[in-house]
């Protein structure tokens, strides 16, 4: 394909990396209720959103950034060797995380944030992240932490070890235990990956505390429990049950998750890199849902 030229409010971003989210998955294979309306095939060539990168040229009315700057955030197409960018959707790279780490941040940092804020998070609350190992899950543990919370991760056996790196306070291992039916209760529940139903995560919760989903393992029926039962169940009650929707990409936010960067109150967590020739692979791996953390692809731009 052609190097694209950056429209009056874009950069043109020579990419050094993109990291895969769970959306990226879902445009190349989509769930079989969404084909009807994505059709059986993707219908954009472009694939890839997370990047980090350097600006090679910028469009007339861009003002903040210039040719050589090194930033991140989300594009179009952003698997590739270079990527067209909107100014108001990246930000300054921040300058103690390599190209790699910085292209993990952008979407899984900006919904583990902003699902924080939306369940009112506040310090020294207890709150439970259900689903700590992944891409979302590992930051919403360290972001979570910066608000002052006090922070139990949900894994399975064999991230408790990387959750506890991350700061978590308590680690749970969902094979061996069920939180949901034990005695301790929890201002906040973060569902990123969850599985159990709403019943049981109200039942988990504090008399004012609320229960947010991001994600889950079963998202149609799981997201049609809350969407329904949620609300029903959030009536004549302090606890309320809701979807978060989808993370907004804001460049305020994106400068928030660089400070916190900068200030070392997160740090990424990159489980495999592959290069842009390996890219299905890592595909390939991220479908396995296995990934701990991030999966980021690296460009070489040397060759």
């Amino acid at each position: 394909m052609e190097r694209p030229a950056p429209a009056d409010n874009e950069v043109l971003v020579e990419v050094h990396a993109s990291s895969l989210n769970k959306s990226d998955w879902f445009n190349l294979k989509p769930p079989a209720p969404f084909r009807l309306f994505s059709g059986l095939k993707p219908k954009s060539e472009g694939i890839g959103g997370d990047f980090a990168g350097r600006i090679v040229a910028v469009g007339a009315s861009v003002k903040q950034f210039r040719p050589g700057d090194e930033v991140y955030g989300v594009a179009k197409g952003a698997l590739a060797e270079f990527a067209l960018a909107r100014e108001d959707r990246f930000a300054a790279k921040p300058v103690n995380l390599s190209f790699a780490e910085a292209a993990a941040v952008p979407v899984a940092g900006l919904t583990a944030l902003q699902g924080l804020r939306k369940g009112m998070i506040r310090a020294g609350q207890r709150v439970l992240i259900d689903g700590s190992s992944g891409g979302v899950g590992t930051f919403a543990v360290q972001v979570a932490k910066s608000f002052g919370a006090e922070v139990t991760a949900v894994c399975s056996g064999n991230n408790l070890e990387t959750a506890r790196s991350l700061g978590a306070d308590h680690v749970i291992d969902y094979s061996q235990e069920d939180f949901t039916k034990e005695d301790t209760r929890y201002d906040l529940i973060l569902g990123v990956n969850g599985y159990h139903s709403v019943f049981s995560y109200k039942r988990a919760l504090s008399p004012a505390g609320a229960y947010l989903m991001v994600g889950s393992h079963k998202v149609i029926s799981e997201l049609v429990q809350v969407a329904i039962l949620g609300r029903v169940l959030s009536r004549g009650g302090g606890k309320s049950l809701s979807f978060m929707g989808i993370a907004k990409v804001t460049q305020d936010d994106l400068v928030r998750l660089k400070e916190l960067a900068e200030a070392g109150k997160i740090k990424p967590f990159v489980d495999r890199t592959y290069s842009l020739a390996e890219a299905a692979g890592a595909f390939r791996y991220l479908g396995q849902g296995h990934a701990r953390g991030k999966v980021v692809v690296t460009v070489d731009h040397q060759n």
